[in-house]
Parts: structure tokens; C-alpha cells; sequence
């Protein structure tokens, strides 16, 4: 239901590296949400690699405290296994111009939530100093070297990285990539004799079991891509399974918070981890080590904060199943910035409990008066 006050406008454009579909969408969609009789001079972007955040639940409750929203998609919604960061770059531009040179806004703040966090990070450091290359035998994107840089950065109950992430969460058991089934029992997060509680032995081996599993694939995948090349073929799919084992999802004892226990995104770890579902789920081997690989994506966010120097603000998520204080701790020390705050809400993933989407866009509304208004 349309909220009073909020008046909303559909944006669909093309990108300097993409033309309209055949059947007529665009590359470049989202929704610009604003108060009613309203011009806002400060407005957020907020970009996911693959979630469609057109429709972003922080959209009207900033509109209806002056601040201009808009939920903008790049050509990779839903297709998280064509992703490829620098063309998602400029399609991020592309709504960044919208908002300067037809909106008007003379402030453009960067919303990072959840794994949007490493995506915008990574669109500011290449707009202040370009970075990021294209993979190997593909040419740059057309206008990555010519983004608009931001005014603010804020990271949302963010994830530190594409790679981080899904190696903090994928089971370290895995034995055979192309079995599904077969485990290693000594390295088993789910076989009570482990635990929880778990040893720092066993977390340790367990922690190490997954780096490994990353890196393995990565191997795997950079050979890989070389043998179906030579035959021909551009690219091939491949899938990786088991994805919600982060021992923190088990063991509440492990970086304590107020999160309940024996819960992930997907519902109860050790049903969701056998499940078809979980990110990383549907992979090419150019996504793969484009977006989740330890050694060769540039979709960790690290990096791209060194060379956030604008004001950033951090806002953490007490109940959050799969991102912790560490996280975000992570990335406000990556930070650049020289004005950066880091701030906590008693709250879910989502921000779902009574009055934490209210609290949250009040931090970030009056943050951004503090500064710009």
C-alpha cells in the first residue's frame, strides 16, 4: 500500500554498455522516492549486485523525512551469475547523474546494505580513483573511468565482501564439490559430537577447511575456464552447494549478540545448508572469480574503503543472523574517512521489529542534516 505523503516515479535507462531489451526494459530501472510537494537537495542511491531494491524499505520512511530515495537496479537484477562489477559500475552512475543533473540533488549519499555495502564502496573508490579492471579477455566497461563520485557513504547491516561473506558462511565439510552429499565428519558443523559448543581447535580447522574450499574452487575454475576456451565455449555454469554453515548461525556462544540462535536467512542452518538455495548457488566460472573468489574478485570491500574519504556512517544490526559486530567493525576501520560513525540497533537483518525502520531512518536523516542540510 502506497504510502500517504511519498510520491513515487519509475526511472528505466539505458546504459552507456547496455541498450534497451528486445521486449522493451531497461538496463538501468528503479523508483525515486520523494515527499509530496517536495524537492529534496540530499538523496541516497541505494544498489544490490543481484536484489531488486526498486522497492527498498527505507524508501518512504526517508522520503517522508526530506530525503530523496531512489532503488535502483542494475542490469544484473536477478542475474547474479552474469554479474560483471564494472558494467554494474556504470549502471550505478547512471542513477547517480539522474539525481544530479534531472533531480536537481546537490548531495548524493551512497546506501550500502547488506551486500550492497562492498558494491558501493567499490562504485566510490572507482569513482575517486579508478581501480577496478575488467576480467581477463574483456574489455572495460565504456565510462568506467568517468563516474560521478558521491558526497557520503552509509553501510546498512553490510557484509565486509562478496567473497567474505560467502567463505564466513560456506561448510567447511564439503569433500567433493561435484557430490553434494559427501562430508568430512571431523569437520561436520551439524554432527552434534563437534558441537556447539564448539572448540577453538575445531573452529580453527573448521575456519581454515573453508578459506581452503574458496581457494579450491578458485583453482578449479581458473583451469577450467582455460579447457572450455580452447574448445570454444566463452563460459560454463557451475553451481555450489551448501552455503549456510557459519558456525555463528549454530553456536550463539561465538561473537554473542542479541540474534537468535540456530537461525540463518534461510531458516534453521542445518535444513537450509541441504537445501537448492544459498547464495552462490548459480555460478560461470567468470562470475565466480569476478564476484566470490578469495584471490582474483575485486567485490571485497576493504580495499574499496581505503579510498573512502567522504563522511560514512555505519549502522550495525544487533539481531542479524549473518552479519556481526565484526563486520562491521571491518569495515568502519577500512574506512577512510576522517568523519565516520559506527552505530548499533536493536534489531533483525531486515530491521523488522516494531519501530527499528523508523529508528534507523531517523540515524540516517539526522546524520545527513548534521552535514548537508
Amino acid at each position: 500500500m502506497p504510502t500517504p505523503g511519498v510520491v513515487r516515479e519509475f526511472i528505466g535507462m539505458t546504459s552507456p554498455t547496455a541498450r534497451r531489451a528486445g521486449a522493451g526494459g531497461h538496463p538501468c530501472q528503479g523508483l525515486y522516492h520523494r515527499g509530496v510537494g517536495r524537492k529534496p537537495k540530499v538523496a541516497v542511491i541505494a544498489t544490490h549486485y543481484q536484489i531488486d531494491f526498486s522497492e527498498h524499505y527505507l524508501a518512504d520512511y526517508l522520503a517522508t523525512r526530506g530525503v530523496g530515495f531512489l532503488g535502483w537496479n542494475t542490469r544484473f537484477r536477478g542475474f547474479e551469475s552474469s554479474f560483471m562489477l564494472d558494467h554494474a559500475l556504470v549502471d550505478i552512475g547512471v542513477g547517480v547523474r539522474w539525481l544530479r543533473e534531472i533531480q536537481g540533488v546537490e548531495t548524493v549519499v551512497l546506501l550500502g546494505n547488506s551486500g550492497g555495502g562492498s558494491l558501493m564502496a567499490a562504485y566510490q573508490s572507482q569513482a575517486v580513483d579508478p581501480n577496478v579492471t575488467p576480467l581477463d579477455g574483456m574489455r572495460p566497461a565504456a565510462g568506467l573511468t568517468e563516474l560521478p563520485p558521491a558526497d557520503g557513504y552509509i553501510a546498512s547491516a553490510a557484509h565486509p565482501g562478496r567473497p567474505d561473506v560467502l567463505t564466513a558462511w560456506m561448510d567447511g565439510a564439503v569433500i567433493d564439490e561435484n557430490d553434494a552429499v559427501a562430508t568430512d565428519p571431523d569437520l561436520d558443523l551439524f554432527n552434534e559430537r563437534n558441537g556447539p559448543p564448539f572448540s577453538d581447535e575445531f573452529l580453527t580447522r573448521y575456519r581454515s577447511a573453508q578459506v581452503a574450499r574458496n581457494h579450491a574452487i578458485t583453482d578449479w575454475a581458473e583451469t577450467e575456464l582455460k579447457r572450455v576456451q580452447a574448445a570454444g565455449f566463452s563460459d560454463r555454469p557451475f553451481t555450489v552447494m551448501r552455503t549456510w554453515a557459519d558456525p555463528r548461525m549454530v553456536d550463539p556462544a561465538i561473537e554473542p549478540t542479541k540474534r537468535q540462535p540456530n537461525l540463518c536467512y534461510a531458516g534453521v542452518p542445518v535444513k537450509a545448508n541441504r537445501s537448492a538455495h544459498g547464495i552462490a548457488a548459480a555460478c560461470t566460472l567468470r562470475s565466480w572469480l569476478g564476484m566470490w573468489s578469495l584471490t582474483t574478485a575485486q567485490t571485497r570491500a576493504e580495499p574499496h574503503l581505503g579510498r573512502v574519504t567522504v563522511p560514512a556512517l555505519v549502522i550495525n544490526a544487533e539481531q542479524d543472523t549473518g552479519v556481526f559486530p565484526s563486520d562491521a567493525q571491518r569495515i568502519f576501520d577500512a574506512l577512510a574517512s576522517t568523519d565516520k560513525t559506527l552505530c548499533a540497533i536493536d534489531t533483525d537483518h531486515y530491521f523488522t521489529t516494531p519501530g527499528a525502520r523508523g529508528e534507523q531512518a531517523d540515524t540516517i536523516a539526522k546524520w545527513i542534516a548534521k552535514r548537508w542540510r
